[in-house]
């Protein structure tokens, strides 16, 4: 149970108030018991409206209350000329004072509650405002990336390459590419599976006769890239490309086990 929570949620002062049904009021007793925070803030809405209810009953309520104390130790005699219907009126007017203070506090109670819960719902629309804003500025981010990214493929010097699954992972593939003005090959990597944990993609440049590879570079941050293209650099002139799986940092030699995909550039 959350005691602030509890006590901000206004169910205190209604208790206080006697507003609330059998079962709430037994409830709230029972919290009250097992947490002190709780009696401790009872007791602090009692004594709030006690000083309530002393501003509003009428001061001359307070003499007779002391005059009557007089009266029972001996130190004044209770006086002849007060009449009975004087007193009931006198008593008419505590009881309005107290009813007056205990609506007071209940509805003092109840602007509270109402006035949490609407700086809550300020709360939830501002944060629901940044988040659209965010969502707006990186949608139009990653159109920007597209625009880039098509100009890109369309170029008339860029060669495609398609790499095809191969044991380990036969239903892999991915497509490279190539732009050898700029030395440069964008990785699709959309055929691929999720590395494991600890284990990251490495693309490499082959040449056949006789066989040498050469690292391009990491496809890092795999699971994190929505679009799962990678760009990297490729000064190589290249026959084929491989990509491999390899422990995280990537491994000087290609581990041919773990070979995911494979495409000759003679076969785009």
């Amino acid at each position: 149970m959350e005691v602030e929570k509890y006590i901000a949620s206004g169910i205190l002062e209604l208790y206080v108030a006697g507003l609330l049904t059998e079962e709430e009021n037994l409830e709230v007793h029972e919290n009250a018991t097992q947490h002190i925070e709780i009696k401790e803030e009872i007791l602090a809405i009692e004594a709030a409206i006690r000083e309530l209810t002393q501003a509003v009953a009428p001061i001359y309520q307070k003499r007779k209350g002391f005059d009557d104390i007089k009266v029972r130790i001996g130190e004044r005699k209770e006086s002849k000329v007060i009449q009975l219907p004087k007193e009931k009126k006198s008593n008419l007017s505590t009881y309005i004072g107290w009813a007056a203070a205990v609506i007071f506090g209940a509805g003092l109670g109840w602007f509270y509650v109402q006035n949490d819960q609407l700086k809550s719902e300020i709360e939830i629309v501002n944060e629901q405002n940044e988040v659209l804003e965010q969502q707006i500025f990186e949608a139009r981010g990653s159109l920007t990336n597209t625009e880039e990214l098509l100009s890109s493929l369309r170029d008339k010097d860029v060669s495609v390459i398609s790499l095809g699954g191969q044991e380990v992972s036969p239903d892999s593939y991915a497509k490279v590419y190539w732009n050898k003005e700029q030395k440069k090959v964008l990785i699709d990597a959309q055929g691929l599976p999720e590395p494991p944990d600890g284990m990251v993609y490495q693309v490499w440049s082959l040449k056949m006769d006789p066989l040498t590879p050469t690292s391009m570079g990491l496809l890092e941050d795999f699971a994190s890239d929505d679009n799962k293209v990678f760009t990297l650099n490729n000064p190589n002139e290249s026959e084929a490309f491989g990509i491999t799986l390899e422990p995280d940092g990537g491994s000087e030699g290609p581990t041919m086990e773990q070979l995911y995909t494979l495409g000759a550039v003679s076969s785009s």
